[in-house]
């Protein structure tokens, strides 16, 4: 839950207005579940920024960082980072401040004219070099996601060639090395379309180096879900079948431990997805 602007300490107010100058206007957001502070400020010169604050070390504030390095090696497809600060208060806070990029999410529904511009913008990102961001090669080091579920959650894994399975991921962390930028949790939310049709990625939380289609296979998950049929979304990838069918394995296994770790809506409801996608794509070779 949210903290309001005027409840956050003295501090903290303090420490962006030194930023931007006095607040005049406040609108607080009611979407994201990783920040203490999600807002709009309107400064007295009329600028408006996009503020974002985690209270106390955690992951949460090694994410908000994340997103501040993922912002800049991503310039000109992120919004700007104006300035971000750590501040003692209550707790340890971190609070950054974006240029305010007025938009909607993307609709990427069959048919939706946003689709073109969506697929713009994961040309953009996979076109830039990652510089010094972590290879996802070393984050998906471990691939044994389908056998920790087997010993841990049977049930979970019921009907499913655990060892097959294994297998085909195995190969991922190989597969997936690369220089480009990625970002690796894109989905509806993450791109501000704007009047005039132009798009910005937003929430660089977990960026990273990596082979130029793992976004876009990623964005074939999140198509799927909006109701593309599997077979008219593999054009977006430009990997082959055999890389995808790995890629979709380790997914599938990922995220079905991560919603039978962290049960809830969201999480199970990507581990479906994802195992739906995969048994599509195991048991329709020829439509691949």
């Amino acid at each position: 839950m949210t903290i309001s602007w005027r409840e956050l300490p003295q501090e903290v107010r303090a420490a962006v207005e030194r930023h931007i100058g006095t607040v005049t206007d406040v609108v607080e957001v009611a979407v994201g579940q990783s920040s203490d502070l999600l807002a709009v400020l309107t400064a007295t010169d009329g600028r408006r920024v996009f503020c974002k604050g985690v209270r106390g070390i955690s992951k949460r504030m090694r994410w908000l960082r994340n997103e501040i390095v993922g912002s800049r090696v991503a310039a000109g497809i992120a919004p700007e980072v104006l300035f971000h600060e750590d501040v003692e208060a209550d707790a340890d806070w971190l609070v950054v401040g974006y240029a305010y990029l007025p938009g909607r999410r993307a609709d990427l529904s069959p048919g939706s004219s946003d689709l073109a511009a969506v697929a713009g913008a994961l040309e953009r990102i996979r076109a830039k070099p990652a510089m010094d961001l972590r290879p996802l090669r070393e984050r998906w080091s471990g691939t044994a996601w389908w056998t920790r579920l087997a010993d841990e959650r049977p049930d979970a894994v019921h009907g499913w060639d655990v060892a097959e399975m294994t297998r085909l991921s195995a190969p991922v962390p190989t597969l997936v090395d690369g220089d480009r930028l990625l970002h690796t949790d894109l989905h509806a939310d993450q791109f501000v379309v704007a009047d005039d049709g132009s798009v910005h990625v937003v929430d660089w939380g977990y960026p990273g180096a990596g082979a130029p289609w793992v976004d876009a296979a990623f964005m074939t998950l999140r198509l799927v879900d909006a109701g593309h049929p599997p077979s008219a979304v593999q054009a977006w990838t430009r990997a082959d079948p055999e890389t995808l069918t790995a890629f979709a394995c380790y997914v599938a296994g990922f995220w079905t431990h991560l919603a039978v770790a962290q049960p809830g809506p969201g999480t199970e409801h990507r581990a479906r997805l994802a195992l739906e996608y995969l048994r599509w794509r195991l048991e329709a070779p020829r439509a691949q």
